[in-house]
């Protein structure tokens, strides 16, 4: 579980007065709060928001440690950055826009890593039969393609996995993308597009790898 984060108030050297909503948000006073430095009031944004967080970061993570890890780096974060938090837009779209760029970064760090190794978390959450007993072939040939997907999204650069994540398994749109990320829609397209061929590609060397090994 995420615990509020200790230490210093956020910096509010960046502060400019909040321009004044239509209809405030049911976050507006937590928000106001801790901007000021009420650890309190944070860990209310916290459990107001964990949910979604952790669910945009469980599509980067591979276990729950790594989950923990990076929700946690998430919300450090948001609290490091509320002073640039001028209430244009609703506070849990900053944050979310946050959480993907963390995200991203999150790629960009573990990649080589990645490269190199399939977590046991993945074998087992995919029933893999090699981890509990022989499976039917039919269960073991969707199994075997799953995990095919699952390396072959390792293997794609980090700027391709984080556009595929967010349009296939967060289900954005393009401007959703484009909104969260600070890439032009025009960007968001190409890269998609890109990322396809190149999963396409991968997929095909690994299938091409294993039956080989058959």
């Amino acid at each position: 579980m995420v615990a509020p984060v200790r230490g210093e108030a956020p910096d509010s050297s960046v502060r400019s007065p909040a321009t004044p909503m239509s209809t405030p948000s049911p976050d507006h006073t937590l928000v106001l709060a801790a901007r000021s430095g009420d650890m309190a009031a944070f860990g209310g944004l916290v459990a107001l928001y964990k949910t979604r967080v952790f669910a945009t970061a469980a599509k980067y993570a591979r276990n729950h440690h790594e989950l923990e890890d990076l929700a946690q780096d998430i919300f450090i974060k948001a609290w490091k950055g509320l002073g640039t938090f001028r209430g244009e837009a609703p506070f849990e779209h900053w944050l979310m826009r946050l959480a993907v760029r963390a995200c991203f970064d999150f790629l960009r760090r573990n990649r080589t890593r990645r490269e190199k190794e399939i977590s046991r978390d993945a074998l087992i959450e995919s029933g893999h039969p090699g981890m509990d007993g022989i499976g039917a072939p039919e269960i073991v040939e969707e199994t075997e393609a799953l995990l095919e997907v699952r390396r072959a999204m390792t293997l794609l650069a980090p700027k391709e996995r984080h556009v595929l994540t967010l349009l296939e398994l967060e289900e954005k749109t393009v401007r959703e993308v484009a909104e969260l990320t600070g890439w032009s829609e025009t960007n968001v397209k190409v890269r998609a597009f890109r990322a396809r061929q190149s999963l396409k590609k991968y997929i095909q060397r690994l299938r091409q790898t294993r039956l080989s090994n058959d």
